[in-house]
C-alpha cells in the first residue's frame, strides 16, 4: 500500500523578487475586491494561503530539485497565486478550482502579469475518489468543504490524470487534511510530492512511496 513520507523542508528567509511583490500586491487587491463583491454570497471555503511562505517553500523545492519532474497542479487554486508562483519557478503549472468566478480571476491575474499557466473549472477529486470522500464523510460534514465530486472532473478537460503530476499543492481546511492526504496517496504517482499549507503550522511536504 502506498504511504506518504514526510520530508523536512527548512524554508529560509528569502527576499521576494520585484515581479513577485508586484504579483502579490495585485492579488491582494483582487482578493479584497472579490470579497467585497461576494459579501452577501461568499465563495465557500475561500481563504487565501500565505503566499510569501508558499513562494519560499516552492523556491526551496526547486533549489533542492526535490520534485521528480516539472508538472505542477494546485488543488483548489482560488485566485491562482500559487499556480502563478510555480510557473515563475519553472513548473508547467495548472490550477483546478470549483468556483467559476475564481477561475476567471486567476486567468486574469496570470494574463495581466504575463505568466503562462492554465486554470480549469472543475473538481480535483478524480473519478474513483468517492470512496475516500465517503470514508471521511463524518469529518467533512463538520466543516465547510471545498472537496467535491459534484462538479465535472477537471482531469477530463485536461486530458491528464492525477498521476501525471510531479508536485501537488493544497491548502486544506482543518478536518480535511487526512482526506487530501488519502486522495494524494491513492491517486498520485509514486515519487510525487504533496505540499500543503496548514495555517499557523506552516508548510508540510510529503512524498508518495510504495
Amino acid at each position: 500500500m502506498a504511504r506518504l513520507l514526510e520530508i523536512e523542508l527548512v524554508v529560509p528567509p528569502l527576499m521576494l523578487p520585484q515581479r513577485m511583490r508586484d504579483l502579490l500586491d495585485d492579488a491582494d487587491d483582487r482578493i479584497e475586491r472579490f470579497h467585497h463583491r461576494r459579501r452577501d454570497n461568499p465563495a465557500p471555503a475561500f481563504v487565501p494561503s500565505d503566499f510569501v511562505e508558499s513562494y519560499r517553500a516552492l523556491s526551496q523545492v526547486t533549489a533542492l530539485s526535490l520534485a521528480p519532474g516539472s508538472r505542477f497542479v494546485e488543488w483548489g487554486s482560488g485566485v491562482g497565486v500559487v499556480t502563478c508562483q510555480a510557473s515563475l519557478l519553472g513548473f508547467d503549472a495548472i490550477g483546478i478550482e470549483i468556483e467559476s468566478e475564481l477561475v476567471d480571476e486567476a486567468r486574469a491575474l496570470a494574463e495581466d502579469h504575463n505568466i503562462e499557466t492554465e486554470f480549469i473549472h472543475g473538481s480535483f477529486v478524480p473519478d474513483g475518489g468517492d470512496e475516500v470522500l465517503e470514508a471521511n464523510a463524518y469529518n467533512l460534514a463538520r466543516t465547510v468543504t471545498w472537496l467535491s465530486n459534484d462538479a465535472p472532473s477537471a482531469y477530463d478537460e485536461l486530458g491528464l490524470d492525477p498521476d501525471d503530476f510531479d508536485l501537488v499543492f493544497a491548502y486544506p481546511w482543518p478536518g480535511e487534511e487526512e482526506t487530501v492526504f488519502e486522495l494524494f496517496a491513492e491517486f498520485a504517482a509514486v515519487g510525487a510530492l504533496l505540499l500543503t499549507h496548514h495555517g499557523e503550522e506552516g508548510m508540510r511536504l510529503q512524498r508518495k512511496r510504495r
